[in-house]
């Protein structure tokens, strides 16, 4: 059979699933069975698929249709240019994200904390962009960090990276330039909403605060209050936020005596990052 007659029955599937854009999937996971990239697709779609190739892209369909995530399935995510392993552990980075990254590397730093690390996306992003810089990336979740350490290892970043397993700052010890993070901020009744890719497949403790009381706030409050004893004079704390939440984190950034408060936006123009500076000035 031939790859491109794998296709059509495949997108049917798709899209009785209720997945979002059945065609595309239905391509980028041909590729991935295939071995071949999502770009030269169109070169191989005439050639026979081996009998392998067929099993893996039925498995495949089957997952997608399920509303497994796609970068679930594939195992991998691009984020600013760069690979990641992507696993049922983890959130899988979403473009959003980016914007983290960009208000970040408008901060000097040569020593950055990532609370809640994931799969590392975040810190080694910044550290591969700032080869000078070392960084710590916590977790609770002893699975999630095997990830970021996995991702660290691919990317070379190894002897800059360490991770450690903390909730929050618990196990954290020193100050830092830069701490960032992108915690749980979904409340309970909005993660009921969500749709079945990120409510029944992506980790939930990554999402919804621990002790939610339906505002999604929880954690900022938890890690607010301890930026200060981790932060060095003019140190910097950068935090993701949900569409609706920017004023009231920027009032809790403001309550615990950090100034200079800044929010930026992402590519559809919602505040995304709200950040705010310790007293003093970097060295």
């Amino acid at each position: 059979m031939r790859a491109a007659d794998l296709l059509p029955g495949a997108v049917a599937r798709l899209r009785a699933a209720g997945v979002a854009d059945p065609a595309r999937d239905a391509r980028l996971l041909l590729a991935h069975a295939l071995g071949v990239g999502a770009e030269r697709l169109t070169l191989h779609l005439g050639d026979t698929a081996a009998p392998e190739a067929q099993a893996r892209f039925e498995s495949a369909i089957a997952a997608r249709a399920r509303r497994q995530p796609l970068a679930q399935i594939t195992g991998k995510r691009l984020f600013w240019s760069r690979e990641f392993r992507v696993t049922p552990d983890v959130l899988d980075p979403r473009p959003e994200t980016e914007t983290l990254i960009a208000a970040a590397l408008e901060r000097r730093f040569a020593r950055v904390l990532d609370l809640g690390t994931g799969s590392g996306a975040i810190l080694l992003t910044l550290l591969a962009e700032r080869p000078q810089a070392t960084g710590v990336g916590c977790d609770v979740s002893a699975a999630a960090l095997g990830v970021a350490q996995a991702n660290a290892r691919a990317l070379d970043l190894e002897a800059r990276a360490h991770f450690r397993r903390s909730d929050w700052f618990a196990a954290v010890t020193g100050r830092f330039d830069l701490i960032v993070s992108n915690p749980p901020y979904v409340s309970a009744p909005e993660h009921a909403a969500l749709s079945p890719e990120v409510r029944d497949w992506e980790p939930r403790g990554a999402l919804v605060p621990l002790g939610d009381d339906g505002d999604g706030l929880a954690d900022y409050h938890r890690i607010i209050a301890g930026a200060g004893a981790h932060l060095a004079p003019g140190g910097a704390l950068l935090l993701e936020i949900g569409a609706t939440q920017a004023p009231a984190v920027a009032d809790a950034l403001r309550r615990a005596g950090l100034v200079d408060v800044t929010t930026a936006t992402d590519m559809d123009g919602r505040p995304r990052v709200v950040g705010a500076v310790a007293a003093g000035a970097l060295p």
